[in-house]
């Protein structure tokens, strides 16, 4: 379990606001709660391996935890709008907002909306900000390896937000300087457009970025995330041998691996494992229990009483994502913790027996803190966990789509190993006594069946993880598979993007222009 104390020590990224200690034997982490950003007289003006910039950096790396980035807006849009999660909770809970997300089509009135556009614009403009002091505040000492490497940092969030927006809304606005207002007034730019920009702030971020940080900057970008997300941004686009590449590019670093339990990956002891390649750091303790966290966890949290008040309820695996797993897979239960019935136990990760009556019969397991951390934070509602946003099963799984796509005999044979691979691991935690054979491998090489094998992998393998939307729109299949999982208002000439948020159009003056189909 975590251990909570208040030893004053620098805290190495915004996003912690605690750096992340392990001692001794066992998975004991020490938190601090230091201010984010905060120095003490020891470390003045900045710490050994860090840099004068880190000041404007801590206010990018802080707003990835924000609720309009990674928490309310995120989850609705990338996951319960998807075939494989519903809104959950009671009916009315969270309103037209977000029922609309779960059964279409969404309003450009939707809160959501407007909530992920300023959330995201509000992260460019932090990032924004750092590259113009470097380039333009003069009293700020830094050498150019310094410099060269802040800015990488800050495009590498900037190239992710925009990628975000991208995939979200379609044509967004190019802000590449600061701005006071959320984009609102500039012209949109095509997709094309967006992308040769994002590819551009990641390609120097990979090129910049370290490898590694010093375990008291845990958290921060490295080129292996510029290039995991690299790779996801050439496989949108279908720019196969370049997403090959740059899967490839942190296949071959040294620094990843599945050696990582698919049991442990989710959970507060396998935060920061060698299995994560980008993660948004939280923490929490007993005496600042919210502050230092974010609430992604919360909002999916098991919606009961007592103990078992742990969130919203939100989130829920759908009953077509339940079907799609093969016999015995232990990631099922690893992902779905059902509520108890009169005759079947729901059982949590920790041994916990879920109570009868609960509002929905699944909810996301991946999102279940650890009781020991509740009863040390005092606190039910899992301020202090991660949310994984680039995990290397993630990347193995790119790597294989992308070379089945090359094509050829050698490709294909590249694309059975690495989808293998995720197989083989999700194997090793099957239980005690479950049948022999479960998960074979993979063995077909026809470009067709192995492309079903893969897909079919992807969406096991990241089931819940917000990359079901983006992956059924980019494989041209949304319209089916939404139709398929009961959601028949769904229309992909419309809903594949969200529509353009009328407080913006208006605030543009009609500057903006809506999506089609709204």
């Amino acid at each position: 379990m975590k251990i909570f104390n208040h030893t004053k020590r620098y805290v190495g990224i915004a996003v912690l606001s605690a750096t992340l200690l392990s001692i001794n034997t066992g998975c004991q982490k020490f938190l601090d709660t230091n201010k984010q950003g905060e120095y003490i007289k020891e470390d003045y003006p900045y710490p050994l391996g860090s840099g004068v910039y880190d000041q404007f950096l801590f206010g990018a790396y802080k707003d990835l935890r924000s609720y309009d980035v990674h928490v309310d807006g995120f989850m609705v849009a990338t996951s319960i709008r998807s075939d494989d999660a519903d809104k959950g909770s009671t009916p009315s809970d969270g309103g037209a907002d977000v029922i609309s997300m779960d059964n279409f089509p969404v309003l450009p009135s939707n809160g959501r909306c407007n909530a992920l556009w300023t959330g995201y614009y509000a992260l460019i403009n932090k990032c924004n900000i750092v590259l113009d002091q470097i380039e333009t505040n003069q009293e700020l000492v830094a050498t150019e390896a310094v410099k060269i490497q802040s800015q990488a940092e800050a495009r590498f969030i900037r190239g992710y937000a925009y990628f975000m927006l991208v995939r979200l809304f379609g044509k967004v606005p190019l802000v590449e300087s600061l701005s006071t207002v959320a984009g609102s007034n500039i012209p949109q730019s095509t997709p094309e457009q967006i992308y040769t920009f994002i590819e551009s702030d990641l390609n120097f971020a990979a090129a910049n970025l370290p490898l590694a940080w010093d375990k008291k900057f845990v958290g921060r970008a490295t080129k292996g995330a510029a290039n995991g997300i690299l790779a996801k941004v050439y496989l949108t686009q279908k720019k196969w041998s370049m997403a090959m590449a740059s899967a490839n590019a942190v296949m071959v670093s040294g620094k990843y691996d599945l050696l990582t339990p698919y049991t442990k990956i989710f959970g507060e002891s396998g935060e920061n494992s060698s299995e994560s390649v980008f993660e948004i750091q939280a923490t929490a303790s007993a005496s600042v229990q919210t502050a230092n966290g974010l609430q992604n966890s919360s909002h999916q949290g098991v919606r009961g009483s007592g103990v078992w008040n742990l969130g919203w309820g939100w989130n829920t695996p759908s009953t077509i994502l339940e079907a799609a797993y093969e016999p015995n897979d232990p990631r099922k239960t690893r992902t779905i913790l059902y509520t108890s019935t009169g005759t079947t136990p729901g059982i949590t990760v920790y041994g916990e027996t879920t109570p009868l009556g609960l509002p929905n019969p699944r909810y996301n397991h991946k999102t279940h803190s650890s009781p020991s951390y509740r009863a040390a934070v005092g606190h039910n509602f899992g301020y202090w966990m991660n949310v994984r946003i680039l995990r290397y099963a993630d990347v193995v799984l790119m790597y294989a789509e992308a070379a089945n796509e090359v094509g050829g005999t050698a490709n294909a044979n590249a694309a059975l190993a690495a989808v293998n691979s995720v197989r083989a691991r999700a194997r090793k935690d099957a239980p005690a006594g479950a049948p022999a054979g479960i998960l074979p491998d993979v063995t077909t090489t026809d470009q067709t069946l192995l492309r079903a094998a893969i897909q079919h992998e992807r969406r096991i393998e990241l089931a819940m993880e917000h990359d079901r939307f983006f992956d059924i729109v980019r494989w041209g299949v949304s319209q089916a598979a939404m139709v398929a999982a009961g959601k028949t208002n769904f229309s992909a000439s419309r809903d594949n993007l969200l529509p353009i948020p009328q407080t913006q159009i208006d605030l543009s003056k009609g500057v903006l222009k809506q999506n089609d189909g709204y």
